[in-house]
């Protein structure tokens, strides 16, 4: 901001530093210096960088002087246009930096007023700093690990960019089996000196792959829950994005059964919604539990049981979330003995959940970033 040089009267508070000249300047022919002179004087009245932009237009921008001087080049004699081109070059550039001395006297005055501390008021009090809030997959998150925290589960985190081996080899999918096809899998490329041709790399479709990891350095009993991000190949659209987040459980113990399995999804749907939800399995295939299960909660948002509502398209059921005991070959394949110990799992999908709990009706809201949507939470 400018310092206005006048008075309320129109008269100079104090006379006017007319802007010094350049060495090009000598340089310019009588009609091209009329022009900088012109120049020099609306610079030298300017008191904001808004008159300096308004100057540089005139002059130097698309229709100004500048411009039209090398418009009319072609017009001129063929021995007259170089020294025309010159010039007008000259001029723009003699502008240029009379505008640039103009704005740093500017800045220089504007430091200078507001270090005399006219207008400053001490007792008013500082703009409050814009708060942020959390995201509505980092509130659930964090809430869904508080409940199975208490439910004496542990919370464990894995790499994004995962081996093969891990991500599906060892959870009973092997390379030809025909569960690959529901897989759209981002898969990396390793090249260099750290190549090994055993490593094939990829982005982890689910977190399935680190209760893998658990069950390779936890002795049983235990209990983990693994929330992340995870990708895949997707045509995004309202319910469909290739990067979304889940939560998955893994129990292992001694004599554990789909009673169990229920049990601990009835206590966490308890917890979740402060009260007691019906749940139902419906058969379901998974390569790495046998067997497997759709588990279905009754619609919580339905104005009455059984009534239905959108949320639930009118069924009265949510499909909450795939489950089933542990496969024995899985078991097998991380080192512990199947013929002892039995396991369940269970996989949330954290969008999902977060989408119900607010009502959000486009997943890519999620992942979107747009600050006007995540300011409502």
């Amino acid at each position: 901001m400018g310092t206005n040089r006048s008075s309320t009267l129109g008269s100079p508070a104090w006379p006017a530093k007319r802007l010094s000249p350049s060495p090009v300047e000598s340089t310019l022919s009588p009609e091209l210096t009329e022009h900088l002179e012109a120049a020099r004087a609306r610079a030298t009245a300017a008191t904001s960088n808004e008159d300096l932009r308004a100057i540089d237009r005139d002059y130097a921008g698309k229709g100004g002087v500048v411009a039209g001087l090398l418009a009319a080049i072609p017009t001129l004699p063929p021995e007259e246009r170089r020294d025309a081109g010159q010039g007008a070059n000259r001029l723009k550039q003699a502008i240029a930096g009379l505008l640039d001395e103009r704005r740093a006297e500017l800045e220089a005055d504007a430091i200078a007023e507001a270090r005399t501390g006219k207008g400053f008021d001490p007792s008013l009090s500082i703009p409050a700093p814009a708060r942020g809030s959390l995201h509505p997959v980092t509130s659930v998150t964090r809430e869904l690990e508080d409940i199975f925290t208490s439910m004496g589960y542990k919370v464990l985190d894995g790499p994004e960019v995962e081996l093969d081996s891990y991500n599906f080899e060892r959870l009973n999918i092997p390379a030809d089996h025909p569960a690959r096809d529901m897989h759209d899998t981002f898969w990396c490329e390793v090249t260099g000196a750290e190549r090994d041709s055993r490593m094939d790399l990829l982005l982890r479709t689910h977190t399935s792959c680190v209760q893998v990891r658990a069950m390779e350095e936890l002795a049983p009993p235990f209990r983990v829950v693994v929330p992340g991000r995870v990708f895949r190949q997707e045509s995004v659209d309202a319910s469909h994005e290739h990067t979304f987040h889940q939560m998955e459980g893994l129990v292992v113990a001694e004599g554990l059964t789909v009673g169990h399995l229920i049990g601990a999804m009835k206590t966490f749907l308890r917890e979740v919604f402060r009260r007691e939800i019906e749940v139902r399995l419906r058969p379901g295939y998974f390569p790495f539990v046998e067997p497997g299960f759709e588990l279905d909660a009754r619609c919580p948002f339905c104005p009455k049981p059984g009534a239905g509502c959108k949320v639930c398209k009118h069924t009265s059921w949510v499909e909450l979330c795939p489950c089933g005991m542990v496969h024995p070959a899985v078991l097998a394949k991380s080192g512990i003995d199947n013929e002892k110990y039995t396991g369940f799992a269970f996989g949330l999908g954290l969008s999902r959940l977060v989408m119900l709990r607010y009502q959000i009706d486009d997943i890519r809201h999620l992942m979107g970033g747009d600050q006007r949507f995540l300011s409502q939470f």
